[in-house]
């Protein structure tokens, strides 16, 4: 195939576009590098990879066939859709219409990274594709969940009256090599921490709850649905649920790290339970993580040593 991926120089894209060159496929990036790095994917450059940095809000034109689009544009930690609002709505929703358009120009297959973020601080867990969650459209993390709704909205909109061929990935806390040490996410800034041996940062009382992923096994994933017929958003994430307090002293242990933590005020609107049912992944995609998190965060650990 020849697959375009927007955001392919982030976190996620990255390894999403590696896995599909390693598959033989042809990979055109798109990415403006705000949060994505050009060293992600600098050991892919060649034939059969290429990157052009380009703002998708604008008019996406691509020469050529394109068989598939893997819309993955977006800050995606919140540090980066505080610090980039404006810009997060703007990827959601012009971001999201023009590379539908392009696949409707192009008759390519189109899948949406969405998130876990869609259903909000949610009162049923763990959360159902069903549930329609819980999202304070003003707050603060306003800005991200909308910009992930809106982006489900224009999928199924595009699929219902244009007949794109659609998927919509909800995607839940992935961690991983090529995570940067800033990004505020909590397995970096953990890990970050206990090796240079500083406080470890928990927000509220550390016993708000999340489920990690660790990148391989969510690439797998995405690809499973990428190559199904199911139309419907689906969860992909890990079921395992830790605490953050577990989470802080799983990374101590496993860097060997004296470090302290250090109890910080919670941040409006954070979840406080966060855990998918993949009932729907096992059933419809035959998927279901294998990676354990110390064998995922042993393999994180060692990436972020070498960047600090």
């Amino acid at each position: 195939m020849r697959v375009v991926v927007t955001g392919g120089a982030g976190f996620i894209g990255s390894h999403i576009s590696g896995r599909l060159v390693r598959d033989g496929h042809e990979v055109v990036c798109l990415d403006n590098l705000i949060t994505g790095r050009a060293e992600n994917v600098a050991h892919l450059m060649g034939e059969q990879f290429q990157i052009v940095q380009y703002d998708i809000t604008n008019f996406i034109s691509v020469v050529g066939d394109v068989d598939a689009i893997l819309h993955l544009a977006s800050p995606a930690s919140p540090i980066d859709y505080l610090r980039l609002p404006i810009q997060t709505l703007k990827v959601g929703a012009l971001g999201t219409h023009k590379a539908l358009g392009l696949a409707r120009a192009k008759g390519a297959k189109f899948l949406l990274a969405s998130t876990s973020e869609v259903y909000g601080d949610p009162l049923v867990h763990p959360q159902k594709e069903e549930y329609w969650g819980n999202v304070n459209p003003v707050g603060l993390r306003g800005v991200y969940d909308e910009a992930k709704r809106f982006a489900e909205a224009m999928t199924m909109a595009y699929r219902r009256i244009h007949g794109i061929d659609t998927r919509i990935a909800r995607i839940f806390n992935t961690y991983g090599p090529r995570m940067r040490l800033d990004d505020g996410r909590v397995i970096p800034t953990f890990i970050t921490s206990a090796l240079r041996g500083e406080p470890l940062p928990i927000h509220g009382d550390g016993m708000q709850t999340r489920s990690f992923c660790y990148i391989d096994d969510m690439v797998e994933g995405i690809m499973r649905l990428l190559v199904s017929d199911y139309p419907e958003p689906v969860n992909l994430g890990n079921p395992e649920e830790y605490t953050i307090l577990e989470t802080a002293e799983k990374i101590k242990q496993l860097t060997g790290s004296k470090s302290e933590v250090e109890f910080r005020p919670l941040p409006s609107d954070d979840p406080a339970r966060r855990r998918p049912d993949i009932s729907t992944a096992r059933e419809v995609l035959g998927w279901a993580p294998t990676v354990s998190l110390d064998e995922g965060l042993k393999a994180t650990i060692e990436y972020i040593r070498k960047q600090i």
